[in-house]
């Protein structure tokens, strides 16, 4: 097969393809490096919602409280279990709506003392990760409506302002703050609750100051952003600035995404690997769930077969699996992800 250099040349030897590409402002996708080019490389990626709710009567309680989970955390046990799936990449949450983060943090612990754990759990989870030779890709929301009214207030949420405009400007900082500390530890983010039919249109959104304040410490960093397009039905990117589709799904019939909800719901698989420039990608929920129903289970044969289907044109799936708050997935969840790790690396994609 010719290198991506001989048939770029090739190309550019035809008349007007030069002047195309200067009007483009860039090569087009296919001929050119993208940033989540390691995802459709690898074989798939695994996701787990560590999310603390910590007990207690008073705010210093329930700062103890959080420290002590946090501190409990079985590093090594959770990365051996990682490791033993073959998954190529890791999302792990630092929090979410519990406005708790299991990382300390220079702009909140500022603002809100108390709400960041001591242990900085998420940069040892990266440093683990990438020991392993892996990805790490963080998560955190991307709005704070279902905080506490003394957590939105360190955010400067502001909920008469339908385009946020303090919120997003504080929570750059917040973000910033942590994509420096990690470094080039963090390969990507995955940011969710951009939805533009609640809180407040998406459009609002200041795509580029987000994905700048993402990418401080790492500028090779991806980006995706949930609007939970696949759950309505639509295959879009929320801005074509990202990097790659965040791909919430909630279901698997034979095989293949539900895509939509009730009557309107119907089957799909990607036919490509992108979408408007954007890197295809799923994330499904197995032994989990996303809409707070029951637990979704699928038989090797259907998640494997779907796996392999999106892999074929380039696509990139994460599996979502429960996770205690001692940092241990249950056995038989795993044990399903490491039959499809053996599935995959018998070279499933070539058959």
């Amino acid at each position: 097969m010719p290198s991506i250099m001989v048939t770029l040349a090739a190309v550019l030897m035809v008349p007007g393809a030069r002047e195309d590409f200067a009007v483009q402002g860039e090569m087009p996708v296919g001929l050119r490096s993208h940033r989540a080019d390691w995802l459709a490389e690898g074989s798939f990626g695994l996701m787990v919602h560590y999310l603390i709710a910590p007990a207690g009567d008073t705010e210093e309680a329930r700062t103890a409280e959080f420290n002590r989970i946090v501190e409990g955390f079985r590093l090594e046990d959770f990365i051996g279990q990682f490791a033993s799936t073959g998954a190529d990449w890791l999302i792990f949450t630092i929090g979410q709506n519990t406005g708790y983060y299991c990382s300390p943090n220079e702009y909140l612990d500022a603002r809100l003392p108390g709400h960041t754990s001591r242990r900085d759990l998420i940069l040892e989870i990266a440093a683990r990760v990438h020991d392993l030779g892996k990805r790490f890709i963080a998560y955190l929301p991307a709005e704070v409506s279902w905080q506490s009214e003394e957590v939105q207030k360190a955010f400067c949420w502001e909920p008469a302002d339908p385009a946020k405009s303090r919120f997003q400007a504080c929570y750059q900082e917040f973000i910033r703050a942590y994509a420096v500390k990690l470094g080039r530890l963090c390969d990507g983010w995955w940011f969710d609750g951009c939805y533009e039919w609640e809180v407040f249109h998406n459009s609002h959104y200041d795509w580029p100051a987000w994905i700048a304040a993402a990418r401080a410490g790492n500028p090779d960093a991806i980006v995706a952003f949930n609007d939970g397009s696949f759950c309505i039905g639509k295959i879009r990117p929320v801005t074509p600035l990202e990097d790659y589709l965040s791909g919430e799904v909630h279901d698997l019939v034979n095989g293949m995404i539900l895509l939509g909800k009730g009557a309107d719901a119907r089957p799909y698989l990607p036919e490509t690997r992108f979408v408007d420039g954007v890197q295809w990608h799923a994330l499904v929920p197995v032994d989990s769930a996303f809409d707070g129903g029951p637990a979704r289970r699928y038989s090797d044969a259907e998640l494997f077969r779907f796996v392999a289907a999106c892999r074929r044109v380039g696509g990139a799936v994460t599996i979502n699996l429960p996770i205690g708050l001692d940092g241990l997935i249950p056995e038989e969840s795993l044990a399903q992800l490491r039959r499809l790790g053996e599935f995959l690396r018998a070279g499933v994609r070539d058959r």
